[in-house]
């Protein structure tokens, strides 16, 4: 084995992908060695392309041999780090997006079987092309890839009826650090074959293998659709509702996200034409949305809605008084027009000014409180600051954000005097409350500290046993996601 600070052998890499599979450009490399939010930036002498598994596979196989460091890297939509190569120049990156093909769709089976570099439009656009849908979606879908959504297990707005990456997952094709290929694409119902390798692989953020393919569950397209937007006036009243639909509707209810007033009215000066859906003013909103492809008649399902709706605004359900507000949308432009407003929200709050965005999750039935105590909390704790948030309610997912102080010009210099501070203030609430301080955007750099100063000494232990395990020379995705012995 080759010590680590011996030359990295570029033309063995070449001889294993040929002239289109190593790429060595400096200029070609520079918009890779940055992250999606532009916090991290990593250098790197090249970019490994391979374009099959077994591709794949020998460049692992040579990168153990050699003691190099690979960071795999899709879309590079990463909002935490989770892809950009470290400072050194040491790693090379492990580009997967030469592979990019959908290798089997299948609308009898409901699934189909996409390579890591698919694109998620792609696959949405491929699954409606036979009449069916992949149901998760996130504001990077024109980017973000399938390897990157397994490796960090995404989420999105639809995880309250159809569960995470990890529920989408019924199968994967990985190559784990000593450069073998765990074929694991069949969709197998039970299999006690002992450890899930699939599920620690998804999630694992690349630093215990390489996803190159996934066997991905599909569900039938959605026909008709009703969206309903509620004017409420705390977050309690929300969940209210959500218990209340949850009973009345059982698996219709298809998404369910709650926004803070002052979220949703950056949005409106932010977005021009933007619109309140409501009339009346409110201090939270709720948009929801119901799956009536099923409904035997549409027309009566969206009034059994409405009928709801209604009753819920006057008398309240488990100790609710009741909304301020409510609409249904009245046609597609409509309800899009209501989504757009949920999907502009991080872009305009962007466009506030410096902000430290949190991707957290607490219990659902904790979350209303953590949403408003938190954040008079934080406006307490560090003065002329603001804090607001938005979030998917079904699944205890809370968007936290915590806003500079107005004038504020250098927002890094803001977040170095104050970003420590603030997170470990924010991720301390989010501890108390019996919760996790990443919800959806994974660990990668930015939150390794936090994990390594909040997990319990048996999640650490169990954490660093198993990358020890499978990979011994450290060489998959490394400074990621595993807290440092100093930092845990």
């Amino acid at each position: 084995m080759a010590d680590s600070s011996s030359p990295i052998p570029l033309d063995q890499f070449r001889d294993l992908l040929g002239p289109k599979g190593l790429i060595t450009d400096a200029d070609a490399i520079a918009p890779w060695l940055s992250d999606w939010r532009g916090r991290f930036h990593g250098q790197s002498p090249a970019i490994l392309a391979p374009a099959t598994t077994q591709e794949v596979a020998a460049v692992v196989a040579l990168a153990r041999d050699h003691a190099i460091p690979l960071v795999p890297q899709g879309g590079n939509t990463s909002m935490v780090g989770g892809a950009t190569p470290p400072q050194d120049g040491r790693a090379l990156i492990l580009s997967l997006r030469r592979m990019n093909h959908i290798r089997e769709i299948s609308p009898e089976h409901n699934r189909a079987i996409c390579e890591a570099g698919v694109i998620l439009t792609t696959l949405h656009e491929a699954a409606e092309a036979v009449g069916r849908r992949f149901p998760l979606s996130l504001g990077a879908k024109g980017s973000a890839t399938v390897g990157g959504l397994v490796s960090t297990n995404a989420g999105g707005t639809q995880v309250l009826r159809h569960g995470t990456m990890r529920g989408l997952v019924e199968g994967i094709e990985a190559v784990l650090p000593n450069g073998l290929i765990y074929e694991g694409l069949h969709p197998l119902k039970k299999d006690n074959r002992g450890y899930d390798i699939r599920h620690l692989l998804i999630g694992a953020e690349g630093t215990l293998g390489v996803v190159t393919a996934a066997t991905l569950r599909l569900v039938p397209a959605l026909t008709r659709t009703a969206t309903a937007w509620v004017g409420v006036e705390r977050p309690h009243d929300a969940l209210a509702l959500l218990r209340l639909l949850e009973q009345r509707f059982g698996q219709t209810l298809e998404g369910f996200e709650v926004i803070a007033g002052d979220c949703l009215d950056h949005v409106i000066a932010h977005i021009p034409g933007a619109k309140s859906p409501i009339a009346t003013p409110a201090p939270w909103h709720v948009l929801i949305e119901f799956d009536l492809s099923d409904a035997p008649d549409a027309a009566e399902a969206e009034q059994k809605i409405l009928t709801v709706l209604t009753d819920f605004l006057e008398n309240g359900f488990m100790g609710s008084t009741g909304g301020i507000d409510a609409t249904i949308a009245q046609n597609e432009a409509q309800a899009q027009a209501f989504w757009r407003l949920r999907e502009s929200l991080s872009e305009a709050e962007r466009a506030q000014g410096p902000a430290l965005q949190f991707d957290i999750s607490v219990p659902v039935e904790r979350m209303p409180d953590y949403m408003i105590d938190t954040a008079r909390a934080a406006a307490a704790r560090f003065p002329g600051t603001s804090a607001s948030s938005f979030g998917h309610l079904g699944d205890g997912n809370v968007h936290f954000h915590v806003r500079s102080p107005k004038g504020t010009t250098d927002g890094p210099a803001w977040i170095a005097r104050q970003g420590e501070e603030i997170s470990r203030f924010v991720h301390d609430a989010v501890e108390a409350a019996g919760g996790s301080i990443s919800a959806e955007h994974g660990i990668g750099q930015m939150k390794r500290a936090e994990l390594g100063r909040l997990a319990s000494p048996a999640r650490l232990s169990a954490m660093r046993a198993i990358k020890q395990a499978l990979d011994p020379l450290g060489i998959m995705n490394p400074e990621k996601l595993i807290p440092l012995a100093s930092e845990g």
